[in-house]
């Protein structure tokens, strides 16, 4: 069964998104064995540059991904997919790999260094959203994904 890790920087505040988060992990078991990781932010405080914030968070990242996996970093610069064709995507790339790793970031984004060492960059959207907000879309599209490979009716 091919296995999903979601690494995030930071909890979830919003109580309704993780009511989302929750939902669609549950859902998404069923497809695949899943793992959601939270990592510790790094303080944005005034003065401080984004880059060192960016660095920061991008080094407790970096400590949660295995060489083996597959990364694909969350970033609006990256490739955009449809539904059909994200579904499409995951089914090819899980014929070759056995672990898919997304990596979201927090308010900031992420740093170079992660988006260097991700096989690829996935954009969920050219428009801007929060970094919370992004990881319930991810879910949500990656159950959508898998519906649609196994030939299921929701993503209609």
């Amino acid at each position: 069964m091919l296995k999903i890790k979601i690494i995030v920087v930071d909890r979830t505040r919003s109580a309704f998104l993780k009511q989302g988060e929750t939902f669609y992990l549950k859902r998404l078991e069923r497809y695949a064995k899943t793992e959601w990781v939270e990592v510790k932010p790094a303080g944005i405080k005034k003065g401080r540059p984004t880059f060192g914030i960016l660095d920061a968070e991008g080094v407790s990242i970096a400590k949660n991904l295995v060489s083996r996996d597959y990364i694909i970093a969350l970033d609006r610069s990256g490739k955009a997919y449809d539904s059909e064709e994200l579904a499409l995507h995951i089914e090819k790339l899980s014929l070759t790999h056995d672990r898919l790793t997304f990596v979201v970031g927090g308010p900031l984004g992420l740093s170079k260094t992660i988006l260097d060492r991700s096989h690829e960059i996935f954009s969920l959207s050219r428009l801007t959203l929060t970094h919370e907000m992004s990881r319930l879309l991810l879910l949500e599209q990656l159950f959508r994904a898998f519906t649609i490979i196994k030939g299921e009716k929701y993503h209609k």
